[in-house]
């Protein structure tokens, strides 16, 4: 497991409209520590070898440069202190341990992984330590914590649950295609993984209720390498639409729509697809595919969403891939926990992190309560997180939904037919 620790400069909690005044929040009010306690520490868990996922360790660091360049936590530095886990639940076990038992850390966040977050869910607990994830999406995360709430109160869900994001890509869907290009029929195509079981139930659900009738809904293995007669037997349904919901699986899919021509535009969630280099790990093959987002390049999602991608370019030379939007909030998250908190005792962090009203990158950031069947989940909805669906054109991520921050129209490669509910 590689570690790399990574000393962070100084800013503070952004909760006005720009980087430079929100900034000093952090530092101004009277101190609850002293300074030479040492720095907070916050470990970060991540893939930092795939496409989505090394956004997570390079975002916390630059929230954490922030924080510190304005003065800390009343004088306290963020270090981040990240592990590789090379996307395997077992060494994100062994880093997680490691973290807080050898290196001190006071909160982690972690992964863009569901079945690495599930299995890092119940050493939160055991090590009573606040974890956060910038990037999973299965249901079961929160339902655990509603289950039973006093042991698993330590975690906490920094992205959308899959039902959530079911409901997002249909509230697209009913206008973009629907009503947009009057489509009718779909077919769900989806990875067969902990996060998309929740995310196919309520594709199934809602689909139906927008107008669009689903054909097939087919499930594959994350480690299918040839999707040939996968795309056959949809184009021989003929519907309108293929609704997604990839990630683990790579680029495959993507490259393989494209050299098969299929003819069918694919719209939903495609995770890798969020990242500024897919254009170049697909050879272009994304050009027209649809995708879900929190945020995206050149989208002023709020008064922090354009800002933050500028630092990222500016230091890694890419845009941010979803969870990285969402790990450099949940630093902003876990440095304002700890000022309102007063104090580094996870059930007081945790009794902050609940109260959290939060403007991010990303949205409105507040938590379910105790009580909702999804504790510790994100809000949802006008006034939160709204999420965007964005599409892949000529090399660039054009928003296209919702209707008011669209900078761009639906555009499709040649091979691409839309139906116009034709069938």
């Amino acid at each position: 497991m590689a570690r790399s620790h990574i000393a962070a400069s100084r800013a503070a909690v952004l909760r006005g409209a720009g980087a430079a005044s929100a900034a000093l929040m952090l530092a101004l009010a009277a101190p609850a520590f002293a300074a030479d306690d040492g720095p907070i520490k916050i470990g970060v868990i991540a893939e930092a070898q795939s496409v989505a996922g090394s956004s997570i360790p390079q975002a916390a660091q630059i929230a954490a440069d922030e924080i510190n360049a304005a003065g800390g936590v009343d004088g306290r530095k963020i270090e981040i202190v990240a592990y590789d886990n090379h996307s395997s639940s077992a060494e994100s076990v062994r880093a997680f341990q490691r973290a807080v038992n050898e290196d001190h850390v006071n909160a982690v966040i972690g992964s863009y992984i569901s079945e690495v977050v599930l299995a890092l869910e119940p050493w939160a607990a055991r090590l009573k330590t606040v974890f956060i994830t910038p990037g999973a999406a299965s249901d079961v995360i929160t339902q655990n914590i509603a289950k039973d709430y006093d042991l698993n109160k330590y975690t906490f869900h920094g992205y959308l649950t899959s039902g959530a994001l079911s409901g997002l890509v249909c509230d697209a869907a009913k206008d973009m295609l629907v009503d947009g290009l009057k489509m009718k029929t779909a077919v769900i195509m989806s990875e067969d993984a902990a996060w998309t079981t929740p995310l196919d139930a309520g594709y199934e659900a809602c689909l139906p209720k927008i107008g669009l009738k689903v054909l097939d809904h087919i499930r594959f293995s994350p480690d299918t390498t040839d999707f040939t007669p996968i795309f056959n037997k949809i184009e021989g349904q003929k519907p309108d639409v293929i609704i997604t919901g990839i990630s683990h699986v790579g680029t495959q899919p993507t490259v393989q729509w494209k050299s098969q021509q299929v003819p069918i535009p694919m719209f939903g969630i495609a995770s890798q697809a969020t990242n500024s280099t897919f254009w170049k790990d697909t050879n272009g093959a994304t050009e027209g595919v649809i995708y879900q987002g929190v945020s995206g390049p050149g989208v002023a999602v709020t008064p922090k969403t354009l800002p933050f991608v500028d630092a990222f370019v500016k230091k890694f030379g890419n845009d941010p891939s979803y969870c990285g939007y969402t790990a450099y909030d949940d630093v902003y998250i876990i440095a304002d926990a700890i000022k309102r908190a007063g104090s580094l005792d996870s059930d007081k962090l945790v009794d902050a992190m609940e109260k959290t009203d939060y403007v991010g990158t990303i949205g409105r950031i507040e938590f379910l309560p105790k009580g909702d069947p999804h504790v510790h989940g994100l809000k949802t909805g006008q006034g939160f997180i709204t999420g965007l669906m964005l599409q892949w054109q000529n090399g660039k991520q054009i928003n296209m939904w919702p209707a008011a921050l669209a900078n761009g129209k639906l555009e499709f490669p040649s091979f691409v037919k839309i139906a116009s509910g034709g069938n």
